[in-house]
């Protein structure tokens, strides 16, 4: 596969729900809305989706319930077999894989967890978490290890021979998490997983997303309705309505430019000064003068240094190179509220 090419790519996809989607979409008339479509008896669950995932890439997918996220990440698996479109997984378009070669593709690639874990009644908490690596043949005692190993990641130790009905909805949700960390898929697809969890679990399994994210440069579609969740976690946010994306955008650009009303809805009570950083804000144009500020920086890390410093072009440095400037005044706006 090019370096350049998506590890997904999902074009002018349509999931239509009711009783013929392909011929109704086929004679459908060309904008028709999300309304008019239920009106004609039908569910748009995907709605015209375009949307590309590349290597390495944390998307988070968010929206109020019954948008069409879920389904959107279904038919990036083809769970859910799409209407219209393409979706390609490393270049290879899904819906003409065989049964069994979905199977692989699934098995091999893609790590799944979904609201609903699907635990095994008759197997404990450490044979419901090496199951998947069972599945692909590895032996007894190198499942075992793993499994153990992200037992503690996930904060059940001593529960490793409970069985799931001796759990509570809160520790089968880590259960869950865990199966999924212990194949270390290619691509993770992650449907809520965090929300039953309490805060500090939840934070912590969060900064262990973000570092595995980081250190092994793995493909991950998060799909979440908390939106302080998806700008903590995201290297861009699909923001979905009715089965359409309405944005898709960083965490920065959404926050700043919300394309639509119903985005900056989403955006009005963020303190933006935590979601902005220097690299969004830098001129290209611009040189600047003094001491750079690194490119990651967010608006609040660098409070004090705005307050105090007297420079209206501040450089901005990235992997060691200055990229820009950035406008001391359009940070200060950020961090204090722009005059009015």
């Amino acid at each position: 596969m090019p370096a350049d090419t998506p590890v997904i790519s999902c074009k002018n996809v349509w999931k239509i729900f009711g009783p013929d989607p392909k011929g109704f979409l086929k004679s459908m008339p060309a904008g028709m809305t999300f309304d008019e479509i239920r009106a004609a008896g039908y569910i748009a669950g995907v709605k015209d989706v375009s949307i590309d995932v590349h290597k390495g890439e944390m998307l988070v997918i968010m929206g109020l319930s019954g948008s069409g996220k879920s389904t959107l990440v279904r038919c990036f698996s083809r769970l859910h077999d799409i209407t219209g479109g393409t979706i390609s997984v490393e270049g290879q378009d899904i819906m003409s894989l065989a049964e069994k070669d979905l199977i692989e593709l699934r098995r091999s690639k893609m790590g799944m967890v979904f609201q609903s874990f699907g635990l095994l009644p008759h197997r404990s908490v450490l044979e419901n978490i090496a199951f998947p690596l069972e599945m692909r043949g590895q032996d007894k005692h190198t499942r075992r290890e793993r499994a153990l190993e992200v037992v503690k990641l996930v904060g059940l130790e001593g529960r490793e021979d409970y069985f799931p009905r001796e759990l509570s909805g809160g520790q089968q949700q880590r259960v869950g998490i865990a199966r999924s960390l212990a194949i270390e898929p290619d691509i993770w697809f992650l449907d809520e997983p965090f929300s039953a969890l309490d805060p500090l679990i939840r934070k912590e399994m969060q900064n262990e997303f973000l570092r595995l994210q980081k250190l092994l440069n793995k493909t991950i579609v998060f799909i979440t309705h908390d939106f302080d969740e998806a700008l903590r976690l995201a290297d861009r946010i699909a923001i979905m309505k009715d089965g359409a994306v309405e944005q898709c955008d960083t965490p920065d650009r959404i926050v700043q430019h919300p394309a639509t009303d119903y985005v900056r809805k989403f955006t009005e009570d963020v303190d933006k000064a935590r979601v902005v950083h220097a690299g969004v804000l830098a001129l290209a144009n611009e040189t600047g003068e003094g001491t750079p500020v690194d490119a990651s920086a967010t608006v609040h890390d660098m409070a004090r240094m705005l307050v105090n410093d007297a420079r209206d072009m501040i450089p901005v440095m990235q992997n060691e190179i200055i990229i820009g400037a950035m406008p001391r005044k359009d940070a200060l706006d950020i961090l204090l509220g722009s005059e009015t």
